[in-house]
């Protein structure tokens, strides 16, 4: 009896453990068959790092295809503090190159992170300092390629177009309405290192960046040059405190020529401050329409043939009371007999407001 509750026993067990082993085995398989995509990109993203590579904006065309705003290459310094082994000696050499403090760039190559942008001098830099720490030759200081936003016209449609800050990004006018569009989906070059940072010597995988949509304006850079120079006329000459300029195609409202006074130069946006910055006049700034709208009631009356420039008079005699209220002409006095023709010409108050009244009479 007691050998065969032995012998029961031991059956028991082994079972146990061959229905343990069966378990192992399906759970292996299903991890190797089923699971093996999703563990494999789990145990990459441990081991994978990414050196970042900008990708352009959309480029900005008039609309005879002149370009606006385009992009140039500059490169920016990144660094993988894992890999540099004499981090003193490394801080030392970049501050001295970036003209920055030695304690500030001692902290970004100690900084405890797979990766460590030098922001801002570590940014676009210029081709002599990026070559100066290329020829430095340290392990884990790395050269990236970033695309810098440019306007080959400078201050040209500067309020219209806007600018973008040092991440590419868009801050105002049309760089900041459309940067969903203009913005591109930057690439990297990933490559791979153990837990200590250590590079491995795995194949590098390089995913290119794709650049953001490119925008086409109405505006005739022709139109618009045009109309820089003479309001650089008009401060010149008047030395008023704004000014600005509006052009547009009649027929189809398309705007050929925007500007205004004072401007800036997106290239150097910092250089400026916020107020002259952010001020597009003609969209920004309310103002009444006052005189020039003599014109369209004139071109009214003269379109139902209610007025004749050069029969028709007007007495002009200082002032007029419409439902009470006197209104009075620019002209103290007035300025007398005069034809419709001569109303235009001296922008008689009176006059103008008679020409309303015939137009609108016929209408209705």
């Amino acid at each position: 009896m007691f050998f065969r509750d032995i012998h029961t026993r031991i059956r028991f067990f082994f079972l146990f453990i061959f229905c343990l082993l069966i378990i192992i085995v399906i759970r292996v398989f299903y991890i190797q068959v089923f699971d093996y995509q999703k563990l494999s990109t789990l145990a990459e993203s441990l081991w994978s790092r990414e050196l970042p590579i900008g990708a352009d904006r959309g480029t900005i065309y008039d609309r005879n295809g002149k370009v606006l705003a385009t992009n140039i290459t500059t490169t920016s310094l990144v660094l993988i503090p894992n890999q540099i082994q004499n981090k003193e000696e490394v801080a030392e050499k970049l501050s001295e190159i970036l003209h920055s403090d030695y304690e500030d760039m001692l902290a970004h190559v100690s900084k405890k992170t797979s990766i460590e942008r030098v922001h801002p001098e570590g940014r676009q830099l210029s081709y002599d300092v990026a070559s100066k720490i290329d020829e430095l030759g340290y392990d884990g200081v790395y050269l990236v390629k970033e695309s810098k936003r440019y306007y080959p016209y400078g201050s040209v449609l500067s309020h219209v177009l806007g600018y973008v800050g040092i991440d590419n990004q868009g801050l105002s006018g049309l760089e900041l309405t459309y940067d969903d569009y203009l913005t591109g989906k930057n690439g990297a070059i990933k490559y791979f290192s153990d837990g200590k940072g250590n590079r491995l010597e795995l194949s590098e995988v390089y995913e290119e960046p794709q650049d953001g949509i490119d925008l086409q304006l109405t505006i005739d850079l022709d139109i618009q040059l045009a109309a820089e120079r003479e309001l650089d006329n008009i401060m010149s000459k008047y030395t008023p405190e704004h000014a600005l300029i509006l052009a547009m195609d009649p027929d189809t409202g398309e705007v050929l020529a925007m500007a205004s006074r004072p401007n800036f130069d997106p290239n150097n946006y910092q250089d400026y401050t916020t107020e002259t910055i952010n001020q597009n006049l003609p969209i920004w700034m309310t103002y009444e329409p006052g005189s020039t709208f003599k014109i369209m009631t004139l071109a009214t009356s003269l379109e139902e043939q209610t007025v004749n420039l050069f029969e028709d008079t007007y007495y002009d005699d200082g002032s007029v009371n419409v439902d009470g209220a006197t209104i009075h002409c620019w002209k103290s006095g007035g300025h007398g007999a005069q034809t419709f023709l001569e109303v235009v010409e001296n922008s008689c108050n009176l006059g103008g407001y008679t020409g309303t009244f015939l137009s609108s009479k016929m209408l209705i």
